[in-house]
């Protein structure tokens, strides 16, 4: 936009934010008022427009308050400093008008206001001068806006009187340098890495909150260029000696560095310099769930840096330390008894854990992996592209040593993609903003180095082909690199409203000013947004765990992701794609492979029934112990368990199945598991229809064939012969049938059975199944498993079960009041298209469901050899869907050995854990 719109915008947002409720015609009709008065005159009709349309989806976005769950005897304390006087919102009211200057909806500045408010309350009061410490957690969304949040919270708290701040910003530089730039901009208001260069001898540059009142800027002991060095903190004291305004630093997630800090402070804890640690610290720990837990073996064990954060609190009486993590599985994993004669209490959030909802307009793992992906088969996700090509040039379990000579041909479509959609936000208007491509395949800084290389020789041929012929029509049309421009383009972006021959004229200086960089510690470049230019960065930023963790690629629009784990937290954050894409999120694209792809949609459903545990918890009054609890009991907490590294021997996890779900995703492969199971499968047909419940007496629904009242004994005769494949870990039907019979006489006497089929399916398509004409559904499976003997369920979600499945048997009534709440919750509409999560039936279920499936293997991924070893006939698997017990708080008991749990689902290190190869 030109200045003149960028004018009118600042003026219209203010105008129309203040309306109670804008629409689409006040808000032209305001920019219309606006147009007819002398400033705004030039304004055309078609940037009018535009504009509308840009504050229309602006003030649409809204933002929840999260949940609370806190302690029992909390006592508030934050209205009555602010009624008394005690509290000057300075900082705050500076950080409020820099959100509002970046046209940050008014809902989610208020959302920011009462959730920081929330924060602070269950903090320490500053002005209590006995002793005391707090721990608390506050849970987000990756990319969704946690350093806003916690820099809000800063500026509340140096309001309300803690004078020293400790941000422990991640484990890399990178991370540290982009949250000092961001606290510098929403708190300190100064330039820090400018005052470190003493390019100014008179008045430091003012930046962020400082533009609008710099009088009480803050001293910041660490700047852009360094992190906290004792020597230069001391030349400070004088300036922080008399506390008129607080004291930050912003820190890096190092042994060193804490050693360093801890070791400044006990220097000036003595005699008359007792002053600084008598003052009330907060302490934010951002990515708290990496690095911070304590990851020794034993509970006497503390691990260093885990150490020597509890050590840094000690050195205060009045401390409150609040840790900040999209991921919070390992966090709930502490163990809230723990306690060290030398480090005290470990870092369990036992006096609250918070919960935020992300703004409505957020690019988050539901819409990516979730919704975005079709339920019927050959249709393609909209953001998601599967990677099949890696093969021998980029296998994902690679050696140190291994040569990448050239890139997969879907990195390089990746790619010419990530071109085309830079010329079309070009083309909207967008040349100012930073463009992004993220690329983490690798965990080993050199084969990073290579495909940065790659990616650089690829970009010159692709600059070059553009150069020679990209001006002329025809020739163009006969060049290859244009051509498989244009092929991209038709592929991905036919429906965005912009002609080829438009992207054609803009891609050539798309591509000249493109650069590709490496981000991990041996990359002699660093990802620098902070340019001043009148065109925004375009950069292909190839890394591995440095991308991983808290880094914020700027514009990300494409992204190429050849990784795998099991582990919740690790692919979480691995997601740099989550997060804003205000005008262009219809161009954004995912590269995968159809395993990770299919983890992360198991991980949302996960990391979304975690928010709303906390929100019932919150509605029970439970506190910080009980949430843990509830999480731990969650069968999910299987796939986190390495992340504590209990030891070796036997560990004994306690499951709640409570409201749960559970299903044979890996099915043993022989011939004797296969026959075992397919007789088990057939007894249970014979039973049912031997007591009236035969396929006559099935009703059909969405998924299978219907069966309500089947008696318990049914389930579990079936469950007593099935053969479980040992890597389906939670279908071991020990624990199962044990739950069972602790309830077999009352919650769980009689079943809903769903046996699976495809009723849309032709007559030719049915197969006699114990007796029953059915039609088998089709899953396909893992290559890499199928060798070690395992049918493992890979595709889009890795799930047996269709969505919606769970639904049959819900009563209709119970379930549109499920889906009425959660559009209620989600502040969807009555037309708005929705996806519902098979847990809002599960919640209305009042009988469990228990479904048969009948498998027929697809060949898809598969090669040539493996396709003649597979099973000729339909396998047999299961899935339970247990509704809520009102004997919640009872679990069952899975024994697992560690050395084989790691084997299953890999370890922290060997996975970028938190110092590895890239590193």
């Amino acid at each position: 936009m030109s200045d003149v719109v960028d004018q009118l915008d600042a003026v219209v947002s203010v105008m129309v934010s203040s309306d109670a409720a804008p629409t689409a015609d006040s808000i032209r009709s305001t920019i219309d008022a606006m147009r007819a008065a002398g400033p705004f005159a030039a304004v055309t009709d078609e940037q009018a427009e535009k504009l509308a349309r840009e504050l229309e989806e602006r003030i649409g976005i809204s933002m929840g308050i999260g949940a609370v769950v806190g302690q029992r005897d909390f006592k508030p304390w934050l209205n009555d400093a602010k009624a008394s006087g005690k509290i000057d919102p300075y900082y705050w009211n500076r950080y409020r008008k820099l959100l509002q200057s970046k046209r940050l909806p008014a809902d989610v500045i208020t959302g920011i206001d009462t959730v920081t408010d929330r924060i602070l309350d269950r903090m320490g009061n500053p002005h209590d001068e006995g002793e005391w410490d707090r721990k608390g957690m506050v849970v987000g969304h990756v990319q969704s806006g946690k350093t806003a949040n916690y820099t809000g919270l800063v500026c509340k708290a140096a309001d309300a009187g803690y004078r020293l701040i400790v941000v422990i910003a991640g484990i890399h530089n990178n991370l540290r340098n982009q949250t000092q730039a961001r606290i510098d901009e929403g708190f300190v208001g100064r330039d820090t890495g400018r005052l470190e260069q003493r390019e100014t001898r008179d008045r430091p540059r003012t930046i962020g909150v400082g533009t609008f009142d710099d009088r009480r800027a803050p001293v910041s002991l660490t700047t852009t260029l360094k992190d906290f060095n004792k020597s230069t903190a001391t030349t400070n004291t004088s300036q922080i000696a008399s506390y008129a305004v607080p004291v930050v630093l912003v820190i890096k997630k190092n042994s060193r560095t804490l050693a360093n800090l801890i070791d400044w402070l006990r220097e000036h804890s003595a005699g008359r310099r007792s002053e600084m640690v008598d003052q009330p610290m907060l302490l934010i720990d951002d990515e708290a769930d990496n690095a911070s837990i304590n990851i020794a073996y034993g509970k006497e064990e503390v691990s260093r840096i885990n150490g020597q954060i509890r050590d840094l609190l000690g050195v205060f009486r009045r401390s409150c330390y609040v840790g900040y993590t999209a991921t919070p599985f390992a966090n709930i994993f502490i163990d809230p008894d723990s306690v060290d004669e030398v480090y005290s209490e470990d870092l369990f959030p036992r006096h609250f854990i918070i919960g935020l909802d992300a703004p409505s307009n957020y690019f988050g793992a539901r819409k990516v992996f979730v919704d975005g992906v079709p339920d019927e088969e050959g249709e393609r996700p909209t953001y998601l592209r599967y990677i099949d090509d890696n093969g021998d040039v980029l296998p994902v379990q690679h050696k140190i040593s291994h040569d990448v000579s050239e890139p997969p041909s879907s990195l390089v479509d990746a790619l010419r993609t990530f071109l085309v959609a830079r010329a079309i936000r070009n083309l909207r208007g967008q040349q100012a903003q930073h463009a992004s491509m993220l690329v983490n395949a690798s965990r080993f800084t050199g084969i990073q180095m290579q495909l940065r290389n790659r990616l650089h020789e690829q970009l010159r041929v692709i600059e070059d082909a553009l150069r020679v012929d990209g001006g002329d029509v025809e020739a163009a049309a006969r060049n290859p690199e244009i051509v498989a421009l244009r092929e991209r383009f038709l592929d991905e972006y036919a429906d965005s409203g912009h002609d080829w021959s438009d992207i054609l004229r803009g891609l050539l200086s798309v591509a000249a000013s493109a650069t590709v960089v490496a981000v991990n510690s041996q990359s002699p470049a660093s990802l620098d947004y902070d340019v001043r230019s009148e065109n925004g960065l375009t950069v292909i930023a190839v890394g591995g765990f440095s991308l991983s963790r808290g880094l914020t690629l700027e514009g990300l629009t494409v992204s190429y992701f050849l990784r795998n784990s099991l582990m919740y937290d690790t692919l979480m954050q691995m997601g740099r794609w989550f997060g804003y894409r205000p005008g262009y999120e219809d161009l954004c694209r995912i590269w995968m492979l159809p395993d990770a792809a299919s983890w992360y949609a198991h991980i949302s459903d996960a990391t979304e029934e975690l928010q709303q545990e906390l929100k019932r918890m919150e509605q029970a009054n439970a506190t910080p112990e009980q949430f843990g609890l509830a999480v731990r009991s969650h069968p999910s907490a299987l796939m986190v368990t390495a992340r504590n590294k209990m030891g070796s021997g036997e560990k004994h996890v306690l499951v709640g199945l409570s409201n749960n779900f559970v299903e044979t995703t890996k099915l043993g492969a022989s011939s004797r598991a296969l026959s075992a199971n397919r007789d088990a499968r057939d007894r249970l047909l014979a039973a049912l229809s031997a007591q009236g419940h035969g396929e006559s007496a099935s009703t059909k629904v969405s998924g299978g064939l219907l069966l309500s009242d089947v008696p318990v004994d049914l389930i579990d005769d079936f469950l007593r012969d099935f053969e479980n494949e040992r890597e389906s870990v939670l279908t071991d039907t020990r624990p199962i049938r044990q739950y069972i019979g602790d309830r077999r006489d009352d919650e769980l006497a009689k079943w809903d059975v769903l046996v699976s089929a495809r009723n849309s399916a032709p007559t030719s398509e049915q197969i006699d199944i114990g007796g029953w004409s059915l039609a088998p559904i089709t899953r396909s499976v893992g290559a890499e498993a199928f060798e070690r003997g395992i049918l493992a369920v890979s595709g889009k979600r890795a799930r047996v079960a269709s969505r919606g499945m769970e639904k049959a048997g819900v009563e209709r009534e119970r379930a549109q009041a499920a889906e009425a709440q959660y559009r209620s919750d989600q502040n969807l509409g009555e037309d708005d298209d929705i996806n519902y999560p098979d847990r809002i039936y599960r919640e209305a279920r009042t009988r469990p469901l228990f479904i048969l499936f009948n498998i027929a293997i697809k060949p898809d991924g598969l090669s040539e050899e493996q396709q003649t070893r597979l099973p000729s006939e339909p396998v047999v698997g299961w899935g339970i869907s247990f509704p809520k017990s009102n004997r919640a708080d009872q679990t069952v008991e899975y024994i697992l050995n560690t050395t084989k749990l790691r084997e299953l689902f890999g370890d922290e290190d060997s996975d970028e854990g938190q110092f590895s190869e890239d590193e």
